[in-house]
Formats: structure tokens, sequence, C-alpha cells
């Protein structure tokens, strides 16, 4: 399961009401590549598979496809602002390191992957 914070959870709700379609639900996903092996994304979607995992936070609904929940499992989203960046953030507890731009990852059971870098486990979107 996913979590979000009480940060996240009030950006998402703002992103929605722009949307103006109740039918939305925050998708989270993995896609192969980037430059550690796998990367996160989000977007909104109104469609659903039967495979989907979906859970809700006080009215803010999040889609995983199957592939991705194993890959995503105990993650919590967050939406960081600093005085370098803004946007949000997953921690990953799956992860064992990131790119230096913090948008891709590998795990531990990737065959041939690259050695840990020493980086914290967290990527911004």
């Amino acid at each position: 399961m996913i979590t979000l914070t009480d940060r996240a959870v009030t950006k998402v709700k703002e992103m929605l009401a722009e949307q103006n379609d109740p039918k939305l639900a925050l998708r989270v996903f993995i896609t192969q590549g980037g430059c550690d092996g796998y990367s996160y994304g989000m977007t909104f979607d109104e469609s659903q598979d039967a495979e989907d995992q979906v859970f809700e936070r006080d009215g803010v609904r999040v889609v995983v496809d199957k592939a991705s929940s194993g890959l995503l499992s105990g993650s919590e989203i967050d939406y960081v602002t600093s005085v370098t960046a803004q946007g949000f953030a997953i921690r990953n507890p799956n992860a064992v390191s990131t790119c230096g731009c913090g948008h891709s990852f590998h795990t531990r059971e990737e065959a041939g992957a690259p050695e840990e870098c020493g980086q914290e486990s967290e990527a911004k979107v």
C-alpha cells in the first residue's frame, strides 16, 4: 500500500479542483528506464483496470497498476517545497539507490544493477 502525507493530499486536491472532473484519480506508476533502472510517474486518470489497486485518503483516490504495486509497496508520497525544488517526493523502501536527479531508482532484486550510490531513496516527481 502507498500512503499520502497531509501535504500531498492537499496538493492533489488543489490540482484535481483545477481539472474540474470528479471521476479523476491520481495514478501512480513505475516504468522501465531512467538512468537507474526504473522511473516514477504520476498522472490523473479516469480509467481503472480490474487488477489495479485503489485506495482513498481524505477524498483523494489513488490507483496503482498491478506491475507497479510491488515496486511501490510501502512507499510514501509527500509534497515538498524547498529553496531549490518543489514537487512530489516518493519515499520508496524498495529502492536501494536513486540517480542524481532523483527521478529513477533500482531495487536490490535487479540483476546487474549498479552498486548503491549512498543517496537517500527519495525521488522528486
